[in-house]
């Protein structure tokens, strides 16, 4: 059985088809096409975090394939009074389709993925977001035409749970991954393991930028971390804020500039840089709902279109 708690189990022609399957989903959306492929399928939605585009994204996926996807917070069930993830996943895995959930530690996600009889999907845990990182290079495919050679300069937090999952992927998919990030919050030894060494680690943020094609940057403090707010703010202000000053290091101006969302402006990126010609990040948080759909129709029909073929039927067959 496949899950998808991280994309480190798997190949980079995989992660390329789920991504190329994706956008023509997206160019065929207005058509519809599988609106009836999982037709008797419920989804569950499991979430002990706050989220806009991960449920919003999942559940509209859920539906326009013809699924119902049923919506979980943590209060609503007996996690909450202690009951043992392994039991809450042998009994949900008997009643749906798939698992997806949203949580604090990945230690869950791996027991819910143990426990569970059906696929368990990973809509962000404190080590990986691999649903943002498919969406990312979605994105990146879409607006610079490939994804090999690109290079991206992530400014931020080196352990962030979403740069940890677009360094993974680009290191399967080819692409140059940067990092500039103040001491204390470069990657840990062990992602630069899995992205296979991939990952070129800066301290000064303008070096990581020159010549960049993709600008990304995340919150410096994520749901969970509001304790150490005061000391991450410190760590990485001013000189890690995406501004345009900073950005004119990149040196050419064809790049394009992404966040995960939600930002907080003034802090990681202001105002002008998030509402810039450069950015891209509401097409990036639209192509969430496209990866969505690809993942939930390879997880449960095993249906991803071999290279350079397409499973999508022309207009005039649907």
């Amino acid at each position: 059985m496949n899950h998808i708690l991280s994309l480190h189990p798997y190949a980079g022609e995989t992660i390329g088809s789920i991504i190329d399957f994706s956008l023509t989903l997206k160019q065929y959306r207005r058509i519809m096409p599988f609106r009836e492929a999982l037709r008797g399928h419920t989804i569950a939605l499991i979430f002990e975090k706050p989220s806009t585009r991960t449920r919003a994204s999942m559940s509209v996926a859920a539906a326009e394939l013809g699924a119902t996807p049923i919506y979980y917070r943590r209060d609503e069930l007996q996690l909450v009074r202690g009951e043992p993830v392994k039991d809450v996943a042998r009994v949900l895995s008997r009643y749906h389709s798939l698992l997806a959930a949203r949580v604090y530690s990945h230690d869950t996600l791996v027991e819910m993925a143990e426990y569970s009889s059906v696929p368990v999907v990973n809509l962000l845990s404190d080590k990986y977001h691999p649903l943002q990182a498919l969406a990312d290079y979605a994105t990146i495919k879409e607006k610079k035409g490939r994804i090999k050679g690109i290079v991206i300069a992530f400014i931020g937090d080196g352990r962030d749970n979403v740069f940890n999952s677009l360094a993974i992927a680009g290191a399967k998919l080819g692409a140059r991954v940067r990092v500039a990030s103040p001491p204390g919050y470069e990657p840990t030894p062990s992602l630069l393991g899995e992205a296979y060494g991939h990952v070129e680690v800066y301290r000064d943020p303008c070096e990581a930028l020159k010549g960049a094609d993709v600008v990304y940057t995340d919150v410096f403090v994520s749901m969970g971390q509001e304790e150490e707010r005061e000391k991450r703010l410190r760590a990485f202000l001013p000189r890690y804020q995406v501004n345009s000053r900073l950005l004119e290091c990149v040196g050419k101006d064809d790049f394009i500039f992404m966040h995960c969302l939600p930002a907080h402006r003034g802090e990681e990126v202001t105002d002008d840089v998030l509402e810039s010609r450069y950015s891209v990040v509401f097409d990036q948080a639209e192509n969430r709902l496209h990866t969505a759909k690809a993942v939930l129709l390879f997880l449960l029909k095993n249906m991803l279109p071999r290279q350079k073929d397409s499973i999508i039927p022309a207009p005039r067959e649907l």
